[in-house]
């Protein structure tokens, strides 16, 4: 009876697994997608895991629902205070061993929350935990700048955040149903995977600095050129460019440089001298006008998400009168939404780029971030699940649409040396925010709209104000990029020509 469904459940991931690596643009290129994907998938899963075990939490240790918003604002909060930290190792240390011991720690402090019989001990297994995700955002991106060429960000980027979406799906619907049963399963299940996806961190090669180690496609997968410059493709054919080997601009930073934009000649003067100190680097990326713009729309996006993840399994269960199995299965479905629009944004910013639209990527996260306030309204007021269902689903779509090409365009904004650096400081903003929504919900619906379902659905209604800011600082950003990609490419411009020669010249 189950033969002929494990076999074509077999051959099913067979051949998803061959898309994958072709679309992946090869073995190598798979393993790193798949190895960060999981990272980021670790690191959402526990983002969800106290928002999904909220309920039995509530029950095992006698507290309501501002004290598991703070649960989840405290990681939120120490990990915005260790962001610029990670930012700086990013940029100066080996990035794999940094990630790899902040995973192991993770596992231990996942196993020691397990065994928490306070709410105390849980709080402080909390700020435990938050110092150490803290490594994730700088490393990976840094990671991600320095082996995949400019051209394909937008798409791999999708493919490692896909990892996000499964770890949140994870934290809400998994260990949500295990949590049913014991919220300290939840949290043990969720330890063990971690130390052997740190064993396949440590093993990850370490990719040369500033853009030197790309992994160009291996041969009969993905585009057919390993740079961003189509006359040295064809003398270049090898996997990976060699230590040294200083590729040329990227995609949009060649056409700002080709329609004669002109740079901030004020941030070029701050980076001409070989190294930054913490301040001015720290001064450096605040004063990139697209980088603030994105900064400030992502805070207020990942406000409202951390919101949703907290209180959402309980605000479905209130809203639309279904329990928490049906609950944790409806959110499954609005994730598979999820994981379609982050597929599907990456590549089609990626598109537009290389049609010449050199703000292409930010329009498309523009334009969805629009789609997510519209698509939400009628969600929230609804009270029928199978009314509701469609617009979550393309709500959720168009939210996660955002992210890859925001995360590519960054890249192309900012010097290599300083991707860590940036992202720490974009990091500390945005978990800022998102240690501030936890207990904001919780608070707003308990304490302004008496508590209950409807203090939860009138909370996120008034809470679509900041989403709806979100959108308006994405169309600001896109007026400013094609500048600061301008500035991007004249400020790395001199250090290409400093870069030392290969060692095999």
């Amino acid at each position: 009876m189950f033969g002929p469904a494990y076999r074509a459940a077999r051959r099913g991931g067979q051949a998803a697994s061959r898309r994958l690596v072709v679309a992946s643009g090869g073995p190598a290129r798979t393993r790193i997608v798949l190895i960060l994907g999981a990272v980021m998938a670790l690191s959402s899963a526990d983002a969800s895991t106290v928002g999904a075990a909220a309920v039995q939490l509530r029950h095992a240790l006698g507290i309501g629902n501002t004290d598991i918003g703070l649960l989840v604002a405290v990681t939120a909060a120490v990990g915005a205070v260790f962001s610029l930290p990670f930012g700086i190792l990013a940029d100066r240390a080996r990035r794999t061993w940094i990630l790899g011991v902040a995973i192991v720690v993770w596992g231990a402090a996942m196993i020691w929350g397990a065994t928490a019989h306070s709410f105390t001990q849980l709080m402080l297994d909390r700020i435990w935990l938050g110092a150490v995700t803290a490594a994730t955002a700088p490393t990976v991106a840094s990671l991600v700048g320095d082996w995949i060429p400019g051209s394909e960000r937008g798409k791999i980027y999708g493919y490692i955040l896909t990892g996000e979406l499964i770890g949140g799906g994870i934290g809400f619907a998994v260990t949500g149903d295990i949590a049913a049963l014991s919220w300290r399963a939840a949290f043990l299940i969720l330890a063990l995977p971690a130390f052997f996806l740190a064993w396949l961190v440590f093993r990850l090669p370490e990719p040369a600095r500033g853009g030197q180690g790309v992994l160009a496609p291996e041969p009969g997968y993905g585009p057919p050129t390993a740079t961003e410059d189509p006359a040295q493709a064809e003398t270049q054919p090898q996997r990976q460019q060699p230590t040294g080997q200083t590729p040329g601009p990227t995609d949009a930073q060649r056409l700002a440089v080709e329609r004669g934009i002109k740079p901030d000649p004020v941030l070029v003067r701050m980076a001409a001298g070989r190294r930054m100190g913490l301040w001015t680097a720290v001064k450096y990326v605040l004063r990139v006008r697209t980088n603030v713009a994105l900064i400030i729309s992502g805070a207020c996006g990942y406000y409202f998400l951390a919101g949703v993840q907290t209180f959402g399994v309980e605000f479905v269960r209130g809203q639309y009168g279904v329990n928490q199995v049906l609950a944790n299965g409806l959110l499954l479905v609005v994730g598979l939404g999820a994981v379609v629009g982050v597929l599907t944004g990456g590549p089609l910013g990626d598109a537009l780029l290389h049609r010449g639209r050199i703000s292409g990527r930010l329009t498309v996260a523009a334009v969805a971030a629009t789609a997510t306030v519209l698509l939400f309204i009628p969600a929230l007021i609804t009270r029928s699940a199978l009314t509701a269902l469609p617009y979550i689903v393309l709500a959720s779509a168009a939210l996660s649409a955002q992210n890859p090409p925001i995360d590519a365009a960054r890249l192309d904004i900012m010097p290599p040396w300083l991707w860590g650096r940036a992202e720490g400081v974009r990091n500390l903003i945005r978990t800022g925010a998102q240690a501030l929504a936890p207990v904001l919900f919780g608070a707003v619906s308990q304490y302004v709209f008496g508590g209950g379902s409807d203090g939860l659905r009138w909370t996120f209604l008034v809470m679509m104000l900041p989403l709806t800011a979100s959108a308006v600082f994405l169309f600001a950003a896109g007026r400013c990029y094609p500048a600061d990609v301008a500035t991007a490419a004249a400020v790395t411009a001199p250090r290409i020509r400093r870069a030392p020669p290969s060692p095999a010249a």
